[in-house]
């Protein structure tokens, strides 16, 4: 083999390499219309090829320096609903995105981030290519796709480690800033009764949340990934973790950052405490009903 094929194979090992390895994300991608939205064939094919355009953007681009093997990779699905379509490339409607990591030691997979965002609305033209451009506004769909990249990465680091996500979460507000230029919806502080994409990410980063990002890494890597060796002493981490979300409350209740959370922990806590004391049982639901009053409710199900 002369050296022109070694080089040649060698290339072809290389590109195949970073096919493989360094991406972060598995998404899956779905697009559904209302069905009282009318579109045409033409409007069909075009988010189509929109589903196929956000795949590769959220599963082909190098968000970070770090590498991830294919097994590391962050689980996450980015569902869009368009409730109107004007002409033939203005969507407009919502964008539900979930994010997930597994469990130590088991086949479980706990959910880290279940948001609806009602801002979306952009335009997309047929065979345009989206990118990630860190330091640049391009166009509004790809940077609410860049947005909630980095910020699922940010919420996956600090569940492995103590604000772990600083950076990402960084990356995430500069994005914030520079989308806030284009003019569309669910930017800007003022927007959205302190639910959009700036309080998600201005939450994060401010002194008042460093208890959640504290409870983030102690539930996570202190109880979930615990929970194999000692099941009761795992929940108490748990319940610990949990307790310093009423920090964040006093200060800014009912924010969107810590509903999130416990939203999300809701079906797992119940299966975690199914086989508790009673008095564990209530102590957790009194706690959750504290920490998240807009839904506490939903809580009761925890002490049956």
């Amino acid at each position: 083999m002369n050296c022109f094929k070694i080089s040649l194979l060698s290339l072809c090992v290389v590109l195949l390499n970073t096919s493989i390895h360094g991406q972060e994300l598995n998404c899956k991608v779905d697009i559904s219309v209302n069905a009282r939205t009318e579109v045409s064939t033409t409007q069909k094919e075009v988010l189509e090829q929109l589903k196929q355009t956000i795949y590769d953007m959220m599963n082909a681009t190098k968000w970070t320096k770090e590498t991830f093997e294919v097994e590391e990779r962050i689980n996450c699905n980015v569902t869009i609903q368009i409730k109107e379509v004007q002409g033939v490339d203005r969507f407009i409607g919502s964008m539900q995105i979930q994010s997930s990591r597994p469990v130590f030691n088991s086949s479980y997979n706990t959910l880290l981030f279940n948001f609806l965002d009602e801002n979306i609305d952009f335009t997309y033209a047929r065979n345009t290519v989206l990118v990630y451009s860190p330091n640049t506004y391009k166009d509004n769909l790809s940077s609410i796709l860049s947005f909630y990249a980095m910020y699922i990465i940010a919420l996956d680091f600090d569940s492995f480690s103590l604000e772990g996500g600083t950076p990402y979460f960084n990356e995430a507000q500069q994005i914030v800033i520079n989308a806030q230029t284009g003019g569309a919806t669910g930017w800007k502080s003022s927007e959205s009764a302190q639910r959009n994409r700036f309080w998600l990410v201005d939450n994060a980063l401010h002194q008042l949340f460093k208890p959640l990002r504290l409870c983030t890494f102690q539930y996570h890597r202190k109880g979930l990934d615990k929970m194999y060796e000692d099941k009761d002493s795992a929940r108490k981490v748990v319940y610990e973790a949990l307790n310093e979300l009423t920090k964040v409350v006093a200060t800014r209740p009912n924010s969107v950052n810590v509903s999130n959370f416990a939203i999300c922990k809701l079906q797992e806590l119940k299966g975690m405490f199914a086989d508790a004391d009673q008095k564990d049982k209530t102590d957790i639901v009194i706690l959750l009903k504290k920490i998240d009053p807009a839904n506490s409710t939903k809580y009761d199900d925890i002490s049956l």
